[in-house]
Order: C-alpha cells, then sequence, then structure tokens
C-alpha cells in the first residue's frame, strides 16, 4: 500500500485566487511524488472551517470531512503564509480544531490518531518569521502525536517590507529553498515508511496508570481531566 501525504494550505485567500503558499506546496508535493507518495490539498479557506476546538461544530462546520482525511494520512503538512511575523489565522485555527484530537485516543493504548504518522510545515511570506512559525507548528504537531523528521521545515521569505512573494520573486529558482524542500519531502517519506513498518508501541495509558500511583493523588491527569470535560460538552449538546 502507498503511502499519502495531506497539504494544509493555510492560505488566507479563498479559490481561485493565486496562492503563493500553493505553490511552494506544488514543489514538495512533487518531489514526494516521484518516490510513489499520494498528493492532495486542502485549501482551508475554501472550507467552512469554524472557530473552536472541538472535532465537530454542527451543521455546515467543514472541519470533520477534512479530519477525515487527516486521520486517514500517513504524512500531515501545514503550510502558512506570514502576516506581521506570525502563521495565518487560519493556520491557528486548524492547530485549535487539531486539539480536540487528544480525546479521541486509543482505547487499547491511549495513543492519539495524529500518532504514527510524519509532520512537517511549510511557511511563505515577504517578512521575517519563518523560523518562529515554523516552531510553533511543528511544537503543535509533535504534541498531537505526530513524529517529526529532521529537517522538516520549508520556507521562503522575501526582503524586509513591501516586496513581490514567492511566485513574482522567481522563487521557484531560489537555492536553500530548494534544498531545504527536496530534503524535507525525502524525510518525512521516510520516517512515514519506518512508522508504516514500525508502529510507535508506545503504550500511554499503562504508562500513565503507573506515574499516576507515584504521584501526589490530587494532581489529576490533564489529559483526562480534558476528555473528561470534553465528553460531558458533547453529551450536554447531546441532550
Amino acid at each position: 500500500m502507498s503511502l499519502n501525504a495531506l497539504f494544509l494550505n493555510c492560505t488566507l485567500k479563498p479559490s481561485p485566487e493565486v496562492s503563493n503558499t500553493r505553490a511552494l506546496i506544488d514543489r514538495v508535493a512533487a518531489l514526494m511524488e516521484r518516490q510513489g507518495v499520494a498528493t492532495e490539498t486542502v485549501r482551508i479557506a475554501d472550507e467552512s472551517v469554524g472557530t473552536g476546538i472541538s472535532s465537530d461544530l454542527g451543521q455546515g462546520d467543514g472541519w470533520p470531512a477534512i479530519l477525515e482525511k487527516v486521520r486517514a494520512c500517513d504524512i500531515l503538512v501545514i503550510a502558512t503564509p506570514i502576516w506581521l511575523g506570525h502563521m495565518s489565522s487560519l493556520c491557528q485555527r486548524v492547530i485549535e480544531r487539531l486539539d480536540d484530537t487528544f480525546s479521541a485516543y486509543d482505547p487499547a493504548n491511549g495513543q492519539f490518531p495524529l500518532y504514527n504518522k510524519a509532520g512537517a510545515v511549510i511557511v511563505t511570506g515577504n517578512e521575517d518569521g519563518a523560523q518562529s512559525t515554523s516552531s510553533e507548528v511543528l511544537y503543535a504537531l509533535q504534541s498531537f502525536g505526530c513524529t517529526i523528521p529532521p529537517n522538516s521545515d520549508v520556507y521562503w521569505v522575501g526582503d524586509a517590507g513591501a516586496g513581490p512573494s514567492y511566485i513574482a520573486a522567481g522563487a521557484d529558482r531560489h537555492f536553500y529553498t530548494n534544498k531545504v524542500a527536496a530534503w524535507m519531502a525525502y524525510n518525512t517519506v521516510w520516517m512515514a515508511q519506518l512508522l508504516r513498518a514500525h508502529p510507535c508501541p508506545t503504550d500511554l495509558s499503562a504508562l500513565s496508570e503507573e506515574m499516576r500511583l507515584i504521584s501526589d493523588p490530587p494532581k489529576a491527569d490533564p489529559h483526562e481531566a480534558d476528555r473528561q470535560m470534553r465528553e460531558q460538552a458533547r453529551q450536554s449538546a447531546g441532550s
């Protein structure tokens, strides 16, 4: 069975506007495809993704369908432009919506749905902030359970101040960005192959229980407390 990679394009521009972030996504996707990986890109601005931390906000919410793709992929790449030195608001929204995956743990071992997936990030912009944005996105991905390979970030930024973005600047010829795009594409595929052949064996539930026995009783497991709170919210919404 071949691997599949999902790119979440967090540009603020809905289709059919040209997306510089999509242009860099396409460069990385092509490098994965030549290794036999099936790729798909979802433009968040086209999908009516609501604001919140639940996996399903009800009628009209486009996130549940995207989450199914996230759960099915082997490689998850979040791609975002930079605005005022930070990730786009839609990228932040995606991270917030992914937060609820903590509560959908495997009852057998407590692992989250993003376990055994390779995670990576793509950043574009004409200002500074690519490295800090990459670190924030990669931290979130590993926190949700993704495995982060070496050199798993790709970025391009132009000169400070107003100026041409990735496409207009001809950045598809930029050596550093092309180099790290190749590194990321091959490292994430390698990591996904390893995870497919050797899934992470860690039993989070067993380890949590072991640590509970040597911890102060008043200190509740924050993950468990969060799961209980979310479950109560779901029950209240359904009543």
